[in-house]
């Protein structure tokens, strides 16, 4: 289900698709963040995404309520989880928020793996 504004001159329609990849890129810019985490079914392991697949660790559903986001994400070494991913929400809630005029009803994070970073 795509997001529908409506104004005075149309319709807008928004894919869910788009808002992954602005929740993904707004995430990525938060301090702590290294990047998304695309789960490999076959061995369970994390596999760390860049650039333009940063929607694929991303999903986003939409109802009459709001806006529901899923991260995978993976975090620096070293840094205070709770703290990184409290500010993941607070930015990407604002973001997403005044980017589609819709609210979030809710973000889950899910801490799929540490890296070092250089």
């Amino acid at each position: 289900m795509s997001k529908l504004v409506e104004n005075e001159n149309g319709n807008i329609t928004i894919d869910n698709e788009v808002i992954a990849q602005f929740a993904g890129h707004a995430a990525l810019d938060c301090f702590g963040i290294v990047g998304m985490a695309s789960i490999s079914v076959k061995d369970g392991l994390a596999k760390l995404l860049k650039g333009d697949n940063v929607s694929r660790g991303v999903s986003v559903t939409i109802d009459n309520e709001g806006i529901v986001i899923n991260f995978h994400i993976i975090v620096a070494y070293g840094v205070n989880i709770k703290t990184v991913v409290n500010n993941l929400i607070s930015t990407v809630k604002y973001q997403v928020e005044d980017y589609t005029d819709t609210s979030v009803k809710k973000i889950n994070v899910f801490v799929e793996g540490v890296r070092v970073i250089d």
